[in-house]
């Protein structure tokens, strides 16, 4: 191993492609300057069609949590009722910002590693009428599950007039996101995941129907407040101090997924996933997630005969390749390869066939070179039905 070689296989931080990392080490410019409105405008649009949407996405300083604690400050109002739904740790991350404004907090615990079911939270909704929005995460990253928003969605108008606000922080940008058309009321995102970024900015858009409630609602909020960031948008600004060399880093990021095409983004993320998990299928290693909830952007494995943190170790040490691993419940129990943003089919062979000698390190019995033939005719298998 490289002493300065580290691979990154977690779901965030995600490798940066050399050409945004150049466009990151431009000479900084004055953040009320015509460059950066100029810069600003020429983002817009792109993020725009990101997101599914024709609303503006508002641009944030701050992590993914920023976002996250931005929708719910803007969104609620003081003493309305709210719905979150936890399928892992970020879900359950969403219960602690609301309860940290004292917002009443209904929770529908979903088994982790499961799918939300659309019809539970139908039936939630009837028995609860006083709530006003529902909190879901798109991608759990700690799961690896992809939950239907889209049906999600559609089921909660159905019943009633909450507001749908969904966390895409582990995915959007590398799956299908249609958040106009699929009802979904703000969408918040960050930028070190699919975008393919360092961790720093956050993206948040907002329906017509979510701003007349932002408008409306007189929870106090200042950096966060959406109210002054759009305000300044629709000028080419940000209220506040704008991390500049990422949003140089943004508009490279935004210019390889239009070069590759959105559907070809989401089909390559698809793929990956797909060769992942039937690297470990080969193998007869237990997935957390069953293939109709799997995330393409995260895989969440759950081993039966062998220590997950010690195979991790084993893989920093021998490769330099970091994985993640469990958090709160299912810490010490399963370990998450990330394959999203900067990364492909290639960067999915190494890994597995590097985790073929990681697991026999361990002392994991396995044959060589099945798990990766697996993926390799997945991958054949993927390219002859795209024909």
């Amino acid at each position: 191993m490289l002493a300065d070689q580290q691979i990154l296989r977690i779901p965030g931080p995600t490798p940066i492609p050399p050409s945004v990392q150049r466009a990151m080490a431009q000479p900084m410019i004055g953040h009320r300057g015509q460059s950066t409105s100029d810069l600003i405008s020429r983002i817009r649009p792109k993020l725009k069609r990101v997101f599914g949407t024709e609303q503006e996405v508002v641009i944030l300083t701050g992590s993914g949590t920023a976002g996250l604690e931005t929708a719910v400050v803007n969104a609620v109002a003081p003493g309305e009722e709210v719905l979150v739904i936890v399928t892992g740790a970020f879900g359950d991350r969403f219960v602690k910002i609301c309860k940290a404004y004292h917002i009443p907090t209904h929770v529908l615990q979903v088994e982790w590693g499961k799918a939300v079911n659309p019809d539970l939270v139908r039936e939630f909704l009837k028995e609860h009428p006083g709530i006003k929005a529902v909190l879901s995460t798109y991608c759990e990253t700690s799961t690896g599950v992809l939950n239907p928003v889209k049906e999600l969605a559609a089921a909660i108008r159905e019943v009633s007039e909450a507001l749908v606000i969904v966390d895409g922080v582990s995915c959007v940008g590398g799956v299908e996101t249609k958040m106009d058309e699929w009802g979904i009321d703000i969408l918040v995102t960050g930028s070190q995941k699919a975008f393919m970024l360092p961790a720093g900015l956050a993206f948040a858009a907002a329906s017509e129907r979510a701003w007349e409630k932002i408008e409306a609602n007189p929870q106090p909020r200042f950096y966060l407040d959406l109210k002054s960031h759009r305000k300044n948008l629709e000028k080419d600004a940000t209220p506040f101090t704008p991390a500049l060399s990422i949003l140089f880093g943004l508009e490279q990021a935004l210019d390889l997924m239009e070069e590759e095409g959105l559907e070809e983004v989401y089909a390559r993320h698809t793929l990956m996933m797909k060769m992942t998990r039937a690297a470990f299928e080969a193998h007869d290693i237990p997935l957390l997630t069953a293939a109709a909830d799997a995330s393409p952007t995260v895989t969440a494995v759950r081993p039966d005969d062998f220590d997950a943190e010690a195979f991790r170790k084993v893989m920093k040490a021998e490769f330099g390749i970091s994985m993640a691993g469990g958090q709160q419940q299912l810490a010490g129990e399963i370990f998450r390869i990330g394959h999203m943003g900067y990364c492909s089919a290639a960067d999915v062979l190494q890994i597995i066939s590097a985790i073929e000698i990681g697991l026999m390190k361990i002392g994991k019995k396995i044959e060589l070179g099945k798990g990766t033939g697996a993926a390799q005719q997945t991958y054949l298998n993927e390219r002859v039905e795209q024909q």
